[in-house]
């Protein structure tokens, strides 16, 4: 199998990272997450590059682009702790373009390709701890439409959104509905994440719905395992660059007149970072690859794959935090902003042990030693 990357994927790659490194600068991202955790010109740079319409069909003004290059640009997102919430975009393109009838498309697809509509899923709730089919929330026919009543808790960019992809149970059913923040009915309370970014929890109290799909089941799945690649990829940016400024804290500190980077247990734990950064790094490549398997194929590898990515998280933030020493918790540092990150990461989508028992629950009669 032919694991390079092709030229275009290439030049997509290094204009997000010519991008990040020049426009989101460090003081630029602390100054938006002191002024909330959102910055609608960086959002609006990422549309300028096209990567609001990543997954948007061609027809419908975006880039048609897949997975690969999703996680390309994740990746390079991930590196510059880019908040802005470009995963929610890839998940509104891809449910609006393969579950949403005609008229529902054209309303909302030229929109988000172009990044002048930002629409983000809200599926949690109190209490569901990461189970997609424990809802409360309900939606009913009226004229004209759908009803819709329901809380959904840790939306991303809640009170910044344009609309929301929401589950709600219609006659015991799963579906999907698209709701206008504006309408009535609609209340949001915003706050800043662990990470810096933006959430909210958004209340709908008989808020007009558009339905999107009766398949609510499959495509909440569907719109989750592509967060959780997208999440995965974005942490192996954070987890690279977290490595690159620990190596180079490592080089320029010293103790007993050299340079800790000298010591070889220190060199060891080093060592061990790396192989959980690149263990993670074909987790990553492997749930990207797998999301346009059917969904059974595609569920279990998302599992595994947020399973190793919690794992080296944690393992690659807290490692860096204690190699730096006590600088490594200030705010004024820019590890403590990765390790943040990681933390946040690893809590999304499924926490790691979530996903260990994701992982376990789908475990065929042949797994195991005695196969």
């Amino acid at each position: 199998m032919d694991f390079d990357f092709s030229d275009d994927q290439e030049q997509l790659r290094d204009a997000v990272r010519k991008y990040v490194d020049k426009g989101y600068t460090f003081d630029r991202r602390r100054a938006a997450e002191k002024a909330g955790g959102f910055d609608a010109a960086a959002y609006a740079e990422l549309a300028e590059l096209g990567l609001t319409g990543l997954y948007v069909p061609e027809d419908d003004g975006g880039m048609g682009m897949g997975p690969i290059e999703g996680m390309v640009v994740m990746e390079e997102l991930g590196r510059g702790l880019v908040m802005e919430p470009l995963a929610q975009s890839l998940i509104a393109g891809a449910v609006l373009a393969g579950y949403a009838d005609a008229a529902t498309r054209t309303a909302w697809l030229p929109g988000v390709a172009s990044g002048e509509k930002l629409v983000t899923l809200a599926y949690q709730e109190r209490g569901s701890r990461y189970a997609l089919d424990a809802i409360a929330g309900k939606a009913h026919q009226a004229p004209g439409g759908y009803v819709l009543n329901a809380t959904k808790s840790i939306v991303a960019a809640g009170d910044k959104a344009d609309a929301y992809i929401v589950s709600a149970k219609v006659n015991s059913v799963m579906g999907l509905f698209l709701v206008e923040r504006e309408s009535a009915g609609v209340s949001t309370r915003g706050y800043n994440t662990q990470g810096g970014g933006r959430a909210a929890e958004v209340a709908f109290k008989n808020a007009p719905a558009t339905l999107i799909t009766t398949q609510g089941q499959a495509a909440l799945e569907h719109a989750v395992d592509i967060g959780i690649a997208a999440t995965c990829a974005e942490a192996v940016g954070v987890m690279d660059k977290t490595l690159d400024i620990t190596a180079e804290y490592m080089n320029t500190r010293k103790q007993f007149g050299v340079a800790i980077s000298s010591f070889q247990a220190l060199r060891h734990r080093m060592a061990d970072m790396k192989m959980q950064l690149e263990l993670a790094r074909s987790m990553s490549f492997y749930a990207s690859l797998k999301l346009n398997a059917p969904a059974p194929e595609r569920r279990a590898a998302m599992a595994r794959a947020k399973y190793q990515l919690g794992t080296s998280m944690r393992f690659i933030g807290q490692q860096a935090v204690q190699l730096h020493g006590g600088i490594g918790v200030t705010d004024e540092y820019i590890v403590s902003h990765y390790f943040r990150k990681l933390t946040e990461l690893e809590l999304s989508f499924g926490d790691t042990l979530h996903h260990l028992g994701e992982v376990s629950a789908r475990m065929q009669d042949t797994a195991g030693v005695f196969a």
